[in-house]
């Protein structure tokens, strides 16, 4: 990481950059990897609020490893959750097989939620013309509107998600993110760049948040804190135990995600998002810095694929080659110059300022 990379980065006087302090701040405050008596408590807690139901935690499956290995660990560790995947209708057909055979092959019950396709493709393109960095926001959005949805259907108060510090700790770049909650700024969005209602999409605002976590008290579970976790070694235990196929980048089971992320944000807002997931694996010691620049010497994706995706988005929007051209050359704006939620920014971000100090929930 640089200014080049990041404006708004930031060198204290012995050369450590505001994001590597960060991370440091996160890895003191979440539970202890390794601590079996904490997990352990987590784990009876979850299985004690499960009793008598069908279910003890709905757990949040993408295909990726993050979230494939929390599969695992929830089958390892003996609970009992509903397997849910979101479908915005741009997997990589080795997501659905990777969901597919780790389901099957753990024995869990399974929810595959497909979104309204006409509706969200008019989403996404209203996000496309914004012209934002953080246009993947809304499938965020989504998948935790869907997960919260799916808890308080089942009387459940625990999600299980494959976030985690160790290896998405590090980076944040304000240019490039928006709070993915923030359900005002995403209706304002598709208001003015949209041409049909947003009549099933499963938005959660700020009372929809209050009441999952405050009225029902669910609480949102970052099992992979909680272990030892490396990643190259979960890919290993999942390829033999489950037959799970790497995509080779992060969050590349998503068409549309990997388009974003090795298309429009290197070439539009000049952020390669490999900088990011690299520098976090490098605080975290699962690669090496010179590692890190040999694998950014590359492209962020192979051109024959890039050009496979370049054409299904195309196709999939209706839009010819000088029309995403026209897109791309038109000037970026800040998040800020559309409406936003104030007041839920404000307490994600106090939110996210006592998990660094005090303890990560």
């Amino acid at each position: 990481m640089d200014n080049a990379s990041d404006g708004d980065i930031q060198f204290d006087a012995n050369g450590v950059c505001n994001h590597c302090a960060r991370y440091d701040r996160l890895m003191k405050s979440v539970v202890s990897a390794g601590d079996e008596s904490k997990l352990n408590e987590l784990v009876e807690a979850i299985k004690s609020s499960g009793r008598g139901k069908k279910y003890d935690s709905i757990l949040g499956i993408s295909g990726g490893t993050d979230s494939t290995y929390v599969a695992y660990l929830a089958k390892q560790l003996g609970l009992r959750p509903l397997a849910v995947s979101v479908d915005n209708g741009w997997d990589d057909p080795r997501a659905q097989s990777n969901v597919k055979n780790a389901v099957e092959k753990l024995g869990f019950d399974f929810c595959h939620y497909v979104l309204d396709a006409e509706e969200f493709k008019d989403l996404q393109l209203a996000f496309l013309k914004s012209p934002l960095a953080a246009i993947d926001m809304k499938t965020n959005h989504a998948i935790l509107g869907v997960l919260f949805r799916k808890a308080g259907e089942h009387g459940v108060k625990y999600i299980l998600s494959g976030s985690n510090v160790v290896t998405e700790g590090g980076v944040i770049v304000q240019a490039t993110c928006h709070d993915k909650n923030d359900l005002t700024h995403i209706k304002a969005i598709h208001r003015k760049f949209g041409t049909r209602k947003l009549r099933t999409f499963p938005g959660l605002g700020l009372w929809g948040i209050l009441y999952y976590y405050g009225i029902k008290r669910i609480k949102y579970v970052h099992l992979l804190d909680y272990v030892p976790y490396v990643k190259s070694q979960a890919q290993q235990i999942l390829a033999r135990e489950a037959g799970w196929q790497d995509y080779g980048g992060k969050h590349h089971e998503s068409i549309w995600t990997r388009f974003y992320q090795t298309y429009i944000l290197p070439r539009k807002f000049g952020f390669d998002k490999r900088r990011a997931h690299l520098s976090t694996l490098i605080n975290s010691g699962q690669v090496t810095r010179a590692e890190a620049l040999k694998e950014m010497e590359g492209p962020p994706c192979p051109p024959e694929l890039l050009e496979q995706d370049k054409k299904t988005v195309l196709e999939k929007f209706g839009l010819t080659a000088e029309e995403l051209e026209e897109i791309m050359n038109a000037p970026p704006k800040s998040h800020y110059e559309y409406k936003t939620g104030t007041a839920w920014i404000l307490l994600r971000r106090l939110h996210r300022w006592l998990r660094e100090r005090k303890g990560g929930v």
